[in-house]
């Protein structure tokens, strides 16, 4: 008799991409990249600060508003 387990499924592959070629990055990367909380990147979105994309469940930063923001100064605190 055959003992073998039985075939485990696989998930679709995904492309292991570096932040500089994504065009939409997750919460918690943009946070990463920013250098701040991802609570503190939450208080962005809510206060429009951060532009993001939606895609279905999934809330997105394209990469060039992480840029946008980098670059400009922000004197005022994140949390107001």
């Amino acid at each position: 008799m055959n003992n073998a387990p039985p075939p485990t499924k696989k998930g679709p592959a995904r492309a292991e991409l570096s932040v500089d070629e994504k065009l939409l990055i997750g919460r918690q990367e943009a946070a990463a990249v920013l250098s701040i909380s991802q609570r503190a990147l939450d208080y962005l979105v809510a206060n429009k600060q951060l532009q993001v994309r939606r895609i279905g469940s999934r809330v997105l930063i394209p990469r060039s508003e992480l840029l946008r923001f980098a670059r400009a100064d922000h004197p005022k605190p994140i949390a107001s």
